[in-house]
């Protein structure tokens, strides 16, 4: 009577399949990562001191090229003229009465466009906080 030898399993352990997984897990999160705020507004703010403990609610930004955003809360700006602030921080004050506007203007725009936006702030009886980015730590 012939008798079947039974065949040794391999003890080895196969990594190409974690391998792969763990690829696959690195390329899915640099790409969300990448969406969290593509079209975010490059501004260089000035250096303070001080830093703020106030949340503002509603932001008004002023890029380098005198273009004006405006965002409220977690929203994203969104692109307005000078004459859009006035009726936005109002409809934004409706929502929030106690809400804070941040001005986050770059420093290289002239001190006019920040009094403009000073100017529609006190006008209206908003809170304003003018955004500075930290000093360098030297």
């Amino acid at each position: 009577m012939a008798l079947k030898r039974r065949q040794k399993i391999s003890p080895s352990f196969s990594m190409s399949s974690m391998t792969d997984l763990i690829f696959l897990l690195l390329i899915f999160f640099m790409i969300t990562s990448t969406m969290v705020s593509p079209n975010a507004i490059k501004v260089l703010l000035p250096q303070g001191k001080e830093q703020t403990s106030a949340k503002p609610m509603a932001r008004i930004v002023i890029d380098k090229d005198l273009n004006y955003y405006g965002g409220f809360g977690n929203e994203k700006e969104k692109p307005m003229l000078l004459e859009d602030i006035t009726p936005f921080l109002i409809q934004c004050a409706q929502k929030e009465p106690e809400m804070y506007v941040a001005l986050y203007a770059d420093e290289s725009i002239p001190y006019r466009e920040i009094v403009q936006i000073l100017n529609i702030a006190n006008e209206n009886h908003f809170k304003m906080v003018l955004a500075t980015r930290r000093p360098d730590k030297r």
